[in-house]
């Protein structure tokens, strides 16, 4: 995953979804061949030259400068993330894929979220990896313990794992806001050899990821809420907090919540109790209340503590 095509093919995508009248350019509509913006009306925006401007569209120049990334992210119009990931792929190019260290979660982080028996806890890791999870967050979502370590990650699930569409009643911004975050990550991380397997295999695999990524949305995962159909409980409405872990890079802690009386608090309240009933009960098999989720026995978070 070159860099600098990468940042080429950023460049034109925020240029053809850029209209002129958007950009505070009065042009005229007829005989207009291009559906954005043309090259040289960027360059006239950002203050640069047409060649030079060319040059990094093409991949011919490899390290524009500070000020040229903050004037294309000002004409281009960009929120925070999307100049973030811009800067990302304005980083002179490395050589060569580097092998990522394994990622452990720490012990103290497995107790805490175990510990948070009302609220679904999860830690996210590189690629979108499910590093760990609470035995709620696996009733809410999947079982991540009864998946080949390589399958544990979040936005394969979302594309490809049974029941995700049905989960999420707006599964296409869920599954969008997913892609924008794996491109974050892409950006910050370009020659990680396992993020080019995994859009590997979704680009093949599900036609809707092939279009997104071949998109130019941007998403950071800070806080938001998403809307749930749980086959047991029934629709759930969930706040969410991600906070990055300074002590683990590449790790983040997910916390979902509820508003205090609301009918999504009595379901994901019922929710618990159905999936501390189901582990306790004498003869039986530890498992979750939904057909697509199974817990595994005596475990509390997602192990082992390897990344997938």
């Amino acid at each position: 995953m070159a860099g600098h095509s990468d940042l080429g093919r950023f460049l034109r995508r925020c240029r053809a979804d850029l209209t002129p009248e958007a950009a505070g350019i009065a042009a005229a509509t007829q005989g207009r061949r291009v559906r954005g913006l043309r090259r040289e009306e960027v360059a006239l925006l950002a203050g640069v030259s047409v060649d030079y401007y060319t040059r990094l569209e093409q991949g011919r120049h490899t390290s524009p400068s500070a000020a040229v990334v903050d004037a294309l992210a000002r004409v281009f119009q960009l929120d925070t993330a999307a100049r973030a990931h811009l800067a990302d792929l304005a980083r002179p190019a490395r050589r060569g894929s580097q092998q990522m260290p394994a990622q452990r979660v720490r012990p103290a982080m497995h107790q805490l979220i175990a510990s948070m028996t009302e609220h679904p806890a999860l830690i996210l890791g590189r690629r979108t990896d499910v590093l760990a999870s609470n035995a709620l967050a696996r009733a809410l979502l999947t079982d991540w313990t009864l998946l080949p370590p390589r399958h544990r990650n979040y936005i394969r699930w979302v594309f490809l794992g049974p029941g995700a569409r049905d989960a999420f009643p707006d599964w296409p911004t869920v599954a969008a806001d997913v892609v924008g975050t794996l491109r974050l990550y892409a950006g910050r991380h370009p020659d990680d050899p396992r993020l080019g397997e995994l859009v590997g295999e979704l680009s093949i695999k599900s036609p809707e990821f092939r279009t997104w990524w071949n998109g130019r949305h941007v998403h950071e995962r800070t806080h938001g809420t998403k809307r749930m159909n749980h086959p047991a409980v029934g629709p759930i409405t969930l706040r969410y907090e991600a906070l990055a872990l300074p002590g683990d890079p590449d790790q983040t802690l997910f916390v979902y919540t509820t508003d205090p009386g609301s009918p999504s608090h009595d379901n994901l309240r019922l929710l618990g109790l159905l999936t501390a009933r189901t582990r306790t009960a004498p003869g039986r098999a530890a498992s979750t209340p939904s057909p697509r989720t199974h817990e595994a026995p005596g475990a509390s978070t997602t192990g082992p503590a390897d990344s997938p």
